[in-house]
């Protein structure tokens, strides 16, 4: 073990410690060493619980000769794209830029000044099937920088300068840009235009979940009775839980769906995905008061508990794809182990139930999936703990065990939502625990922190730390009411504000004064597999202006709303969080609460639907009185409020 990774605490980066490949973290020693040895860098950036990235360790990071070719010939340096979510941004443009495609692990040779000349993803130690082994490519590139290296150095800067001009830095017009109803009417055409009819869902395979479109459009049907965008949503949730893709021996949803019916994962599951989710099965829950939907979100909530919550407090961020070296070992089973485990009757009546069957439909095994009833799967759910204690006998499953920021922020408030429509307490506690956890330790003096692990903090957060937590106690507020978590929303936006807010040009960029510089700065603007910074600080924005009333607010909640909508109009799918707070913005709803005598203020919240900005006033003000002496709701749609009443009125 000889090189700098045995200093670091990402999982990712210690599981190449024993290389022999002279690995560096990405540091500033690493590039002045490439400069004094005149030597290309090679750059990859991968994560834990990627399949692939375990392929190309197996096939090539751990073979003596191609660690020979790297130690000889190039500076090599290894990134967790969880922890330097700007080096992966970047890097990921220039990818995508030169290839047409992108995706880990990600392969970039560089430059000693951090340009890049040659980008891919995943290559196979040797060629085959038209792909140039790993071991031919590092030599084409050594010869070609020893023969002529001023042309790949010409090609780096000039692909650094051509994304440099592409950056979101140039959208003109923000102030005109009129915020209107029309971009979320495209928008919910061109779900509906991409819809699959057949399996729910968008497009073709593979199918990733994201969350946030089934929110937009469960939203703009309770705006707009738009019934094709409930149809959507509801059959998508649907579909996703009775496939492969939702674990239903041991909960929680898989990363994506390797087919158009959601019958085969991809096994790792991911924090954020999960929390994404709850929040569309809670959604759907909320607007339709279907009781599948809820029971959905309380079993991958449940999952999330169980399997993710580190004792501090925080969670975790994510669980291999891969047992023992294979991918989906853990999750698949025959239907002899399935009765031996629970017994004849018991295990015929789950394969059955589960479609385990002989002929598997995974290289020879069977991945879970519901083919009996619901009512029948019910039934069966006692006997779930016995399969859960026997496949952790069975095979191992690697858990990555950093605790990011801003994906606690995003479980905060998916487990808030759910606590407030189930009134559980074991969320509502859980809840209470992360919020003072992220608080207590990735906030220090002024700044959050990307991560934690072991007692060690990772570098100064980025735009999603910030936003993503914001979020979740906004949403925390809004579930206790407590000037505490309102505070510590503001003060994160305040912070946002102060560190990322792009003057000139309007909107956040994704590094912030306390972040490294690097080969230039990005705006992520357009929602991925989770929602952008941008988008998401839309929302916060209108929140606060909602919720505080404070004019502080307006003119940069404007601001946000027009230079996303700008972009937005090119392809509004592609920005479905940003529609989001533009129709929270749009039709805002508002309810304040007079508490009258003996009052369950908890009780109160759990009916109020989420979306709605909900105020609780312990005792009557001028402004407010009780109706009758009992409870009274005063409820605000849009621009005009109704007479108070003592119950709320149902929704039409």
């Amino acid at each position: 073990m000889n090189n700098q990774l045995i200093h670091e605490s990402s999982p990712y980066l210690l599981s190449h410690a024993d290389h022999a490949i002279h690995w560096f973290p990405w540091c500033e020693e690493a590039f002045e060493k490439a400069s004094q040895e005149n030597k290309p860098v090679f750059l990859s950036i991968g994560y834990s619980t990627c399949h692939w990235c375990h392929v190309m360790a197996r096939e090539s990071f751990e073979d003596e000769k191609v660690a020979t070719l790297l130690n000889e010939h190039f500076v090599s340096v290894k990134v967790d794209r969880e922890e330097r979510p700007d080096l992966d941004t970047i890097y990921m443009e220039v990818c995508q830029a030169m290839t047409g495609s992108g995706g880990w692990p990600m392969s970039i040779f560089l430059t000693p000044e951090k340009h890049p000349f040659f980008a891919g993803t995943y290559f196979p130690k040797t060629t085959q099937r038209g792909m140039i082994g790993f071991s031919q490519l590092l030599t084409l590139i050594w010869e070609k920088w020893e023969e002529d290296k001023k042309s790949l150095e010409d090609l780096a800067q000039e692909i650094t300068d051509s994304l440099s001009r592409q950056k979101y830095s140039n959208v003109e017009n923000i102030d005109t840009f009129n915020i209107e109803e029309t971009l979320l009417k495209k928008a919910a055409q061109e779900f509906f235009q991409t819809y699959d009819k057949e399996n729910g869902g968008f497009g073709s395979a593979p199918k990733f979940p994201t969350p946030h479109n089934l929110l937009f459009l469960l939203d703009n049907y309770v705006k707009t009775k738009n019934e094709n965008a409930l149809f959507m949503a509801e059959t998508t949730l649907k579909n996703m839980y009775k496939g492969g893709l939702f674990d239903h021996v041991g909960y929680g949803f898989c990363r994506y769906a390797t087919d158009r019916s959601y019958q085969i994962p991809h096994f790792e599951k991911m924090l954020y995905d999960n929390a994404l989710l709850i929040m569309a099965y809670v959604k759907a829950y909320d607007v339709t008061k279907n009781t599948f939907y809820l029971e959905v979100a309380q079993k991958t909530g449940d999952y999330i508990l169980r399997e993710m919550k580190s004792p501090e407090g925080g969670f975790y961020t994510a669980q291999d794809a891969d047992s023992d070296g294979v991918e989906g070992k853990y999750y698949v089973f025959t239907p002899e182990e399935i009765l031996t485990v629970l017994g004849t009757e018991t295990g015929t009546a789950f394969n059955q139930c589960y479609g385990i069957t002989r002929r598997g439909n995974f290289e020879g095994k069977s991945i879970p999936h519901l083919t009996g009833s619901q009512k029948e799967a019910k039934r069966l759910e006692e006997h779930l703990p016995k399969l859960r204690e026997y496949r952790k006998n069975r095979s191992s499953l690697s858990l990555d065990d950093k605790i990011l920021t801003s994906w606690n922020g995003l479980i905060l408030g998916a487990l808030t939502q759910l606590a407030r429509v189930s009134g559980e307490e074991r969320y509502f506690s859980a809840v209470l625990k992360c919020g003072d956890f992220i608080l207590k330790n990735l906030w220090d003096k002024d700044r959050l922190f990307v991560s934690y692990r072991n007692g060690r903090l990772g570098l100064p957060g980025y735009l999603d730390d910030y936003a993503f937590t914001a979020f979740g106690m906004l949403e925390l507020y809004q579930a206790t009411n407590s000037p505490l978590h309102l505070k510590w929303a503001e003060t994160l936006c305040r912070t946002a504000i102060s560190d990322f807010w792009d003057e000139k040009n309007g909107g956040f960029f994704l590094s912030g004064r306390k972040n490294e510089t690097l080969i230039f700065q990005t705006k992520e603007t357009y929602d991925g597999a989770i929602p952008s910074g941008n988008a998401v600080m839309a929302h916060n924005l209108v929140r606060l202006l909602q919720i505080t009333g404070n004019m502080e607010w307006e003119d940069i909640t404007l601001k946000q709303l027009k230079f996303m909508g700008k972009l937005a109009q090119e392809m509004p799918m592609s920005h479905s969080f940003y529609l989001l707070a533009l129709s929270c913005y749009l039709s805002p709803e508002y309810i304040r609460v007079v508490l009258g005598n003996g009052a369950d203020k908890s009780n109160i919240i759990n009916k109020i639907p989420l979306d709605t900005i909900v105020t609780i006033l312990p005792k009557p003000t001028k402004s407010y009185r009780l109706l009758n002496n009992q409870t009274t709701y005063y409820v605000c749609t849009k621009h005009s409020c109704l007479p108070p009443v003592n119950k709320l009125p149902e929704k039409s």
